[in-house]
């Protein structure tokens, strides 16, 4: 069986790609290229499973939304 999960990838100003997987809460990552990144996401993702359960609580992931704020 396969399961599949959104991940959410950003990079700060030092360069270095983070990985967040909004169906598991806590799930997370970082790295320095996407290659490693996407190796340390899958680990964190089994790691999470692990700990929580196959029936953890698991968000569907709707999509992304950019917010305006004056400063």
């Amino acid at each position: 069986m396969t399961r599949q999960f959104s991940v959410i990838i950003e990079r700060d100003g030092d360069g270095v790609y983070i990985a967040t997987v909004p169906a598991l809460p806590g799930c997370h990552t970082q790295a320095g290229s996407l290659d490693e990144l996407t190796a340390r996401i899958k680990e964190a993702i089994e790691l999470c499973l692990e700990v929580e359960g196959e029936d953890c609580g698991r968000l569907d992931f709707i999509g992304i939304q950019q917010v305006s704020l004056p400063v």
